[in-house]
């Protein structure tokens, strides 16, 4: 069975990311939350432009993995790339205070299920 992005020839992991397996500065989780700060540029890659697109509202890491059939760690390599050009900005997802403590927002938890389903 041929799954889209997972069985692509590691050339095209390489092309993507200038050779890189890992960001250079940027710590992210697949929970973290991306958001676009610009449009997307005309000679821009065309994962950079899908990125940008689909962050016009916060959107954790693995969603974006999954929407675009990247492996995360491939995916955090080009969400760097736009962090340190000031194209998107990046958090981590807030606690909310629960009736005992703090707990994760449900609303983000189910949506970190549902990227999770799509891989």
């Amino acid at each position: 069975m041929n799954r889209p992005g997972r069985d692509d020839e590691p050339d095209r992991f390489y092309t993507l990311t200038g050779g890189r397996a890992a960001p250079t500065t940027e710590e992210f989780d697949p929970v973290t939350l991306v958001v676009s700060e610009c449009v997307p540029a005309p000679a821009m890659q065309r994962e950079h432009v899908a990125i940008l697109t689909m962050c016009r509202q916060p959107t954790a890491v693995v969603e974006i993995a999954a929407e675009l059939r990247l492996p995360i760690g491939i995916t955090t390599v080009l969400v760097a790339d736009l962090l340190h050009t000031g194209k998107v900005t990046v958090r981590h997802p807030e606690l909310a205070a629960g009736p005992y403590g703090d707990t994760f927002d449900i609303d983000m938890l189910e949506k970190v299920l549902v990227g999770l389903r799509s891989l």
